[in-house]
């Protein structure tokens, strides 16, 4: 499409040469435009078609750099980077050597900070505003927090100390969605404080009389406008907000323009903490992100006019498959209850939530209390299934081992997005846990496969079952060539022989076709190898152990951190059986890695089929 404004904006100081009507249609440009990228290089939707006339709004009253924008999630940055000179970079966004799908301060200066986890920005934008009194510095800092980032306990956290700071302002962006539907007392106190008619009528009736008053009345309602603050304390006695020691302005509309930026203009002269309420539709003016503004969160490559409604029709998966056969055990096992933070859809609980939902459980983007909470179920006999991505339950490491592995209790932890993370993976990888649960002794499962994902999972449910275990498995479908194995019902599996194999190749979930591809280059190469699967990847098993001491070379490849990883108690364990051989061992040996495909970061990690079998080979060369 055709954005002649856009087109003219090479930074933020170029926003604020258009006129009014000139910004009302750039938002109409930003719009499109990201429509018909995301629709071609995927990436978050939804939450960025609803914050354009906001984050328009900002960039005309406020000077970025000096100025600086913290959000809350990062995924709706996407106007932002448009702003600030990154157009052309939408055409791999998300991509190896691309745009980041989030602010990183490594692509540009205008970016405050990286942001990829929800519920932090408060607390950064606190600090920032801090060392900006602290080094007389001008310049104000703004955090833009998503209303489900209120459903955390780090935003109240930093709200218990913003003090006096009068370079703050916090907006929140009110979308009455976050990714999964807002949950609880929170949740409805938003609701009640934007809809409440009371408030509305008396402001409305008392600015109509003064507008009718010649001379003095629009001076005088210019005026009481500080009253509507009196107005909304008499009704609700105070706001949280001002509890708290916020100056409460709001709520306003969102995708008025105009009107938001003079609001901004007025508030920003006033002495802080501020706090502004905004409220914006989620997936604006796109009537599918709308109307199913979950399943537009975070979206691959679609065609805008065929999308459909997630919970009829979802593609296949692992959460798919995952959530099916979890609300097909519940049916028959009342003690079993899923608990996901904030993540119904991308975790497949969806179909649970139909089929059980007393006992389905969204607690909002809370990890921390999501394992407490399970501890708390199972303590008393339930079944609890703690459903997070890999990236965010590393946010709850305490809990696991304090409130979980202490007690031994009976808690299931099933693990999404687990291993190499494509697109977003910056910031969302899913790499470190089968090291942090390995070293607290919690049994980990790594399923390569839907069959085997769903044998394994009705095998920890089962009432024979006691103590914290995890299933893990990835993103996205199950590789053509791992399915074609099946279901053994093993922990581990020899999935590739040769005759008179002096090499044995370890791997298990996605790295497995990885290690299958080296065993068949490497027999190639005249040199035979056997190839090993594990599908439990902590403990091993004394069979395993007994079966890799006989090969003189063993490699083992993983998707996890080197350093504190299964290869590492493999090779530990190898060695206290007196075994003599070589062990290789290929994982995640940096851990900052970028945004790029899967193939692509195994490359840059060496753990690509041809990387392995080389592996192997120089050993066999080495004296």
């Amino acid at each position: 499409m055709k954005t002649p404004l856009l087109d003219r904006i090479a930074q933020p100081g170029d926003l604020k040469k258009l006129t009014g009507p000139q910004v009302v249609q750039l938002c109409a440009e930003i719009r499109g435009f990201l429509l018909e990228n995301i629709a071609r290089t995927g990436g978050h939707l939804a939450s960025n078609l609803g914050t354009v006339e906001l984050t328009v709004a900002l960039h005309r009253v406020l000077k970025t750099p000096q100025d600086k924008i913290v959000f809350d999630v990062g995924h709706q940055c996407y106007t932002h980077k448009l702003l600030t000179g990154r157009k052309e970079g939408f055409s791999k966004l998300r991509q190896l050597d691309g745009l980041s799908g989030f602010p990183n301060p490594r692509e540009s200066v205008h970016d405050a900070f990286i942001a990829g986890h929800g519920n932090t920005a408060l607390s950064l934008a606190i600090g920032m505003a801090q060392a900006k009194k602290l080094k007389g510095e001008p310049g104000q800092v703004v955090a833009v927090i998503g209303d489900g980032a209120f459903t955390g306990g780090m935003v109240y956290e930093g709200m218990n100390n913003i003090g006096t700071l009068n370079n703050l302002i916090v907006i929140l962006n009110d979308n009455k969605m976050s990714i999964s539907k807002n949950v609880g007392t929170l949740a409805r106190y938003l609701t009640r404080l934007r809809t409440n008619p009371r408030y509305f009528q008396v402001i409305s009736n008392v600015s109509e009389a003064l507008e009718a008053i010649p001379t003095v009345g629009p001076p005088l309602r210019q005026a009481l406008s500080s009253g509507k603050a009196l107005v909304r304390r008499a009704m609700y006695h105070s706001t949280m907000f001002e509890d708290m020691g916020f100056q409460y302005i709001g709520p306003v509309d969102g995708h008025k323009v105009l009107e938001l930026e003079e609001t901004l203009k007025n508030i920003r002269v006033r002495s802080g903490p501020l706090f502004l309420h905004v409220v914006t539709t989620k997936g604006k003016g796109y009537q599918p992100a709308e109307r199913n503004p979950g399943e537009f969160h975070g979206v691959s490559a679609f065609d805008p006019a065929g999308k459909l409604d997630p919970e009829m029709a979802p593609g296949e998966s692992f959460s798919v498959a995952f959530g099916k056969a979890l609300a097909e055990a519940a049916k028959t096992n009342p003690k079993i209850c899923a608990i996901t933070a904030a993540m119904k859809y991308g975790t497949g609980l969806q179909f649970f939530q139909h089929q059980c939902p007393e006992r389905f459980f969204d607690v909002g983007m809370a990890e921390q209390h999501a394992v407490t909470f399970a501890a708390g179920l199972a303590s008393e006999g339930m079944l609890p299934v703690v459903t997070i991505y890999s990236t965010f339950l590393q946010r709850s490491y305490d809990q696991i081992i304090h409130d979980v592995s202490l007690l031994s209790e009976n808690v299931l932890f099933a693990i999404d997005r687990a291993g190499l993370v494509p697109a977003d993976g910056e910031t969302h990888q899913g790499i470190y846990d089968p090291a942090f649960l390995s070293q607290v002794g919690v049994p980990v499962y790594s399923p390569s496969n839907y069959p085997e994902l769903c044998f394994w999972l009705r095998k920890l449910l089962d009432d024979t079952m006691e103590g914290p275990r995890a299933i893990r498995y990835p993103r996205g479908a199950e590789s053509k060539a791992l399915a074609a194995y099946g279901c053994s019902g093993q922990l581990f599996d020899k999935v590739y022989s040769s005759e008179q194999a002096e090499t044995a190749l370890v791997s298990y979930a996605d790295e497995t076709e990885d290690m299958l591809g080296a065993c068949s280059l490497l027999k190639d190469k005249g040199v035979p190898c056997d190839g090993y699967k594990l599908i439990r990847i902590y403990p091993f098993t004394e069979e395993l152990l007994c079966a890799l001491s006989r090969y003189d070379v063993v490699l083992f490849a993983e998707e996890c951190v080197s350093q504190g990883g299964i290869g590492e108690h493999l090779a530990f364990a190898l060695t206290q059986r007196r075994w003599k051989g070589r062990f290789i061992h290929r994982a995640v040996d940096r851990t900052k890695l970028t945004h790029a495909a899967v193939p692509e970061l195994k490359r840059i990690l060496g753990l690509s089929a041809e990387q392995l079998a080389q592996a192997v080979c120089s050993a066999w060369e080495e004296p």
